[in-house]
C-alpha cells in the first residue's frame, strides 16, 4: 500500500469518525435494537437456559439486523448532503471506498462487543472456545463492512429503498453468516468444531474486499 492511498484512507475514517459523533442517530439506532431485543428474549427466558446452537443463531441474527440499522448511511448521507460530488472530485476510488470500508468495520466491531457483552449477561451464556469465539466475531463483522459499504454504495446510486437494504445483503452475507453461527455454537457449547471453517471465512471476506474494490472503480467513475 503506498503512502498516498493510506493517507486518503486515514483521512476518509477521521472525517466518517467525526461525522458519526457529531450525528449520533445512526449509532443510537443499532445500539437501542440490541438493548431492546436482548432484553426482550432475557425476559421470556424468565432465567432458562438456551440451547448452544439456539444461542448462535440469535446472537448472529442480532448482530446483523442490528448493524442494518445505520450500515446503507454511509454513501447515503453523503448525496443527501450534496457532498457525494466532492468526494468524486476530489477523492480517489479506493481512499473512499476503503475508508469508509474501515469505518464501518470500526463501528460493527463496536457494536458487536457491546452486543456480546450484553448477551453473556443477560443470556446467561458463556464460550468455552474464546479464541474461536473472538476471531468468529471479527471474521464476521469484517464481511458484514465489507458487503454492506459496497451495496450501501449500490443502493445509493440505483435509489434502492432503504427497506430492500437487509433483502440485498442476506445473500451476499450467507456464506460469512452461516459457518459464523456454526462456529459460534461450538465455542458456546464445547464441541469440536471444524476450523477450516474460520479460513474459510478469511477467505470470503478477502474475496468480498478485493470483489468490492474491483466493482467500485466503475460505480464511482460511471457519468
Amino acid at each position: 500500500m503506498n503512502v498516498s492511498l493510506w493517507q486518503g484512507i486515514k483521512r476518509m475514517f477521521c472525517k466518517e469518525f467525526v461525522l458519526g459523533l457529531r450525528f449520533k442517530a445512526a449509532w443510537a439506532a443499532m445500539f437501542m435494537f440490541a438493548l431492546t431485543t436482548l432484553a426482550c428474549v432475557s425476559l421470556a427466558l424468565q432465567g432458562g437456559q438456551m440451547e448452544p446452537r439456539l444461542a448462535a443463531a440469535l446472537l448472529w441474527v442480532i448482530v446483523f439486523f442490528a448493524s442494518m440499522a445505520g450500515a446503507d448511511r454511509g454513501f447515503a448521507d453523503e448525496d443527501t448532503a450534496g457532498t457525494l460530488l466532492i468526494l468524486k472530485l476530489y477523492g480517489g476510488a479506493q481512499p473512499v471506498l476503503l475508508g469508509k470500508m474501515l469505518y464501518s468495520f470500526f463501528l460493527l466491531l463496536v457494536l458487536a462487543v457491546f452486543i456480546v457483552l450484553l448477551f453473556l449477561v443477560l443470556i446467561g451464556v458463556e464460550p468455552v472456545f474464546w479464541g474461536v469465539f473472538i476471531l468468529t466475531l471479527v471474521f464476521g463483522v469484517a464481511g458484514i463492512a465489507a458487503a454492506g459499504t459496497l451495496l450501501a454504495a449500490l443502493a445509493t446510486g440505483a435509489r434502492v429503498k432503504n427497506g430492500l437494504f437487509s433483502v440485498l445483503m442476506l445473500p451476499v452475507i450467507l456464506p460469512v453468516f452461516l459457518p459464523a453461527v456454526y462456529l459460534t455454537a461450538g465455542a458456546l457449547g464445547g464441541s469440536d468444531t471444524a476450523l477450516n471453517y474460520l479460513g474459510g471465512m478469511a477467505l470470503y471476506d478477502g474475496l468480498l474486499i478485493v470483489g468490492a474494490s474491483v466493482l467500485f472503480d466503475y460505480l464511482w467513475y460511471e457519468d
